[in-house]
């Protein structure tokens, strides 16, 4: 049997409706439609898309169990490896890891592993209930910081391999970035907040409010009674242009603009008590998946045009394909080798216009790498109400100032060895975005499971000592 060439396409709302709405975007498939999409699959014999997977789901297995109409067993095949696969399936760019070594890819579409997780841990949710599942103790006790994806996969790893697990949040909620830095018509939270139901029916205990550095120490955690412990407190810190302007009213950073819209439901108000000040004309400086949520968002609470000001040109863009896409299915304006100078304001000190400069591309450097460049004598105004800066995030430093003996580059990120995660002080590790820098939630939580494999062996070496 021949393979379809073609991916069978997931359902969308229609632009001209979802940039008035919060409600997801693309709407799933059908039960038709996986049952399509996963008789493309070959099953091979030697499968490369599993490579490609930071967490390693089995995902010829899953994909079979789909095809034979066995969807919650499907879920639960998944979840072997990977214990957030409904937000997995949303957010993690398939298309840059598994999808891309999948063999269809050679002559037409590689099977579009993502809509089929997402279809089966949708499945699941629909059709079954979480179930507090018991399980073995060890005797041992970890203590993770953050419940980001990297924190929510050490916190699930480590609890299904018997050791008591509690998890130490700074906010009023659970999820860390899921929450507070994906919109709702991407990943809804109520998908999120099921995920979290699954860590916690584990037995994973989940401390909110619990800011570590501040509340408590790392080695006041220790003290506590806890053998390990895993950092995953993410990058929350924003960059920022350091331009003149940009303490004008009206310029935000995305971290403070999504958070405003996702976490504090902003874009409710009345109803949840968070406004949020969108302007006619936005501006968003940067082109990565946060610049698109922050100009997508923009349009969605009223603004009449939004814009993308990058100072490289679309083929350097860091977003996913499918979020450029939809940004430009939705009216969003790309302003390409365009780079803001500075901010101007009004005598109220409000948000009236950027100055850009045009840019150009220098040749290619040793490695390949093309260089934004000004070109003299090119600036040019755009009019702006708001500006949302989306040039990155650093980790925030609470935790590094706090921890005697814990390296820290620079950068504000955590020095590990990459092959455990383990940081210089015996028994700490540390993973996700506050080593890495800001990057993907799947390769938060790959960072996560190889953490917690280390975390294991070094607790049972622990308590075996102490016996």
């Amino acid at each position: 049997m021949v393979a379809k060439k073609s991916q069978i396409e997931m359902p969308r709302q229609d632009p001209s409706s979802r940039i008035k709405n919060f409600d997801e975007v693309a709407t799933g498939y059908s039960t038709e439609m996986a049952l399509e999409e996963a008789s493309r699959c070959l099953n091979c014999p030697k499968p490369q898309c599993v490579k490609g997977c930071p967490v390693e789901v089995p995902i010829p297995e899953f994909i079979k169990l789909v095809k034979e109409g066995n969807y919650l067993e499907a879920a639960k095949k998944i979840k072997e490896k990977n214990a957030l696969p409904a937000i997995c399936g949303r957010v993690c760019p398939q298309e840059d890891q598994c999808q891309k070594n999948c063999i269809l890819g050679i002559r037409g579409d590689p099977i579009a592993i993502g809509r089929l997780e997402r279809f089966a841990s949708d499945y699941e949710r629909k059709y079954s209930t979480i179930q507090n599942q018991e399980i073995p103790h060890t005797g041992g006790k970890a203590a993770v910081v953050g419940t980001g994806p990297a924190g929510l996969t050490v916190a699930a790893d480590l609890a299904k391999l018997g050791h008591k697990v509690t998890i130490f949040e700074s906010l009023h909620i659970a999820g860390g970035v899921l929450m507070y830095g994906i919109p709702e018509f991407r990943l809804p939270k109520a998908i999120v907040q099921n995920e979290v139901e699954y860590i916690k029916s584990l037995g994973v205990e989940i401390r909110l409010d619990s800011t570590v550095g501040m509340l408590a120490t790392i080695q006041e955690i220790f003290n506590e009674g806890y053998d390990s412990i895993f950092i995953g407190s993410g990058a929350g810190l924003p960059n920022f242009l350091l331009i003149p302007g940009e303490n004008l009213k009206g310029v935000y950073s995305a971290n403070e603009f999504l958070i405003r819209t996702n976490l504090m439901k902003a874009y409710k108000f009345p109803e949840y008590d968070t406004p949020i000040r969108v302007g006619k004309k936005v501006g968003v400086i940067g082109a990565g998946n946060v610049a698109m949520d922050s100009a997508r968002c923009a349009l969605r609470l009223g603004a009449e045009r939004s814009y993308i000001i990058y100072r490289r040109s679309r083929d350097e863009m860091p977003a996913r394909i499918e979020e450029v896409e939809n940004a430009e299915e939705e009216g969003i304006h790309f302003e390409f080798l365009t780079n803001p100078i500075r901010f101007i304001g009004n005598s109220r000190g409000y948000l009236e216009k950027v100055e850009c400069i045009h840019m150009k591309l220098s040749e290619p450097d040793s490695s390949g790498r093309r260089h934004p460049e000004p070109i003299s004598r090119s600036e040019f105004m755009i009019e702006l109400d708001t500006a949302i800066i989306a040039i990155g995030q650093s980790p925030n430093p609470i935790i590094q100032q706090t921890t005697e003996g814990l390296e820290a580059t620079r950068h504000g990120t955590i020095v590990v060895n990459e092959n455990t995660m383990e940081t210089k002080i015996p028994g700490v590790f540390a993973g996700g975005d506050v080593v890495s820098g800001a990057a993907t939630v799947i390769s938060a939580m790959g960072a996560g499971r190889i953490a917690a494999k280390s975390m294991h062996q070094y607790i049972l070496s622990k308590i075996g000592s102490s016996q």
